[in-house]
């Protein structure tokens, strides 16, 4: 009997876990040889993690790492909205905000769900199925492929709400798009579309989801655009600027989303992934990781320290509004808050209150 290396058994209620046929190049099963899909299903709040959330992926990270039968791990989320846009705001703000100890012990769950990832001994395949923001990002780009449909959004959020993204963009980022690409994305926060993600070298592959009139198009807001079809051949366009921009705003609102292409894309990397040496392709993608391992490994604990810290102050104030604040206004009043500061005045209540959208 072959032994069971898992730390433990595990009945997941946050995320889902499941084991697919992998498919030959015909698209038929094959038995007995999976590919172990690890989905969060949060939705209502865009796939964000919670507490729970994470443990659970570091488990079924582990899990589908340790089963023999497994051939590549698909990590993706439910719905069409987003794979994922970080942490859990509500809870950030009812519970973690001003309790450095709290969110200390938080950060080491998150970076051992980073880590997990980064661990794996099988090949992670980033199946983005919307917006990738802020933590989703990170996971994202710790992950070892990522193929999205192109109605995708990607970027960081953290200096506009109370944190830096030291959860793995200030480490990962510059390595996919370089250091001054990477620079105004984490600061200024401006998110990118999947076609300039893509271009920026962030993403392996994009497909269409917009469906309109029974026919895949590509995304109508993005004005310079590449796509792959349903017969697999890259294709270039180019909109015009202008009226054309009015009828995209159209033709999204009249088409409907479809991820056909974008799981037809995973399994053939899937594919591909299978018809190769089980233990080079693990020692080749170990070999790669290791640029990524040694930021990761070098600054996860010290960033982990300052972001506790940090939820005494800015995180406080940030998650705070971003939970509490009216629709449309849920970033502190930046310019109160330097002005204040500038004339020394301390972190605390009063400062928070002064600046915050909630109180106004």
């Amino acid at each position: 009997m072959l032994i069971n290396h898992n730390l433990t058994d595990v009945e997941y209620k946050d995320i889902i876990f499941e084991k697919r046929p992998c498919l030959d190049t015909d698209g038929n099963p094959i038995p007995d040889l999976y590919n172990a899909w690890i989905i969060l299903n949060n939705p209502s709040q865009y796939n964000s993690y919670t507490t729970h959330a994470v443990k659970e992926v570091i488990l079924a990270m582990r899990e589908a790492s340790n089963d023999r039968s497994v051939v590549a791990i698909v990590f993706t989320a439910v719905g069409d909205k987003a794979f994922c846009t970080g942490g859990n705001t509500k809870e950030y703000a009812e519970y973690y905000a001003g309790n450095p100890q709290e969110y200390k012990q938080y950060m080491r769950l998150f970076n051992d769900m980073v880590s997990s990832i980064l661990m794996s001994d099988k090949p992670v395949i980033n199946r983005v199925n919307g917006m990738r923001i802020g933590g989703g990002q990170e996971i994202g780009m710790a992950c070892d492929f990522s193929i999205a449909q192109d109605l995708s959004r990607f970027g960081q959020a953290g200096p506009k709400h109370g944190s830096a993204p030291d959860g793995g963009s200030t480490d990962f980022l510059a390595l996919f798009v370089g250091i001054e690409v990477a620079m105004y994305s984490c600061t200024a926060c401006d998110p990118w579309s999947a076609h300039e993600a893509f271009r920026y070298g962030l993403l392996t592959e994009i497909v269409p989801a917009l469906k309109v009139n029974g026919e895949f198009i590509p995304n109508p807001m993005v004005y310079t655009n590449r796509w792959v079809n349903e017969n697999g051949d890259i294709i270039y366009g180019r909109m015009k600027r202008g009226d054309d921009l009015v009828h995209g705003k159209e033709l999204l609102k009249s088409g409907e989303v479809d991820l056909a292409l974008l799981d037809k894309a995973v399994e053939l990397l899937c594919t591909k992934l299978l018809l190769t040496m089980p233990n080079c392709l693990s020692k080749t993608i170990n070999s790669i990781r290791k640029k990524k391992l040694e930021h990761w490994d070098k600054n996860k604990e010290s960033n982990r320290d300052w972001l506790a810290l940090n939820m005494m102050t800015e995180g406080k104030a940030g998650f705070r509004a971003f939970n509490e604040g009216p629709k449309g206004k849920r970033e502190v009043d930046f310019i109160k808050l330097r002005q204040m500061l500038a004339k020394g005045h301390e972190w605390n209540d009063e400062l928070i209150r002064a600046v915050s959208p909630q109180y106004q």
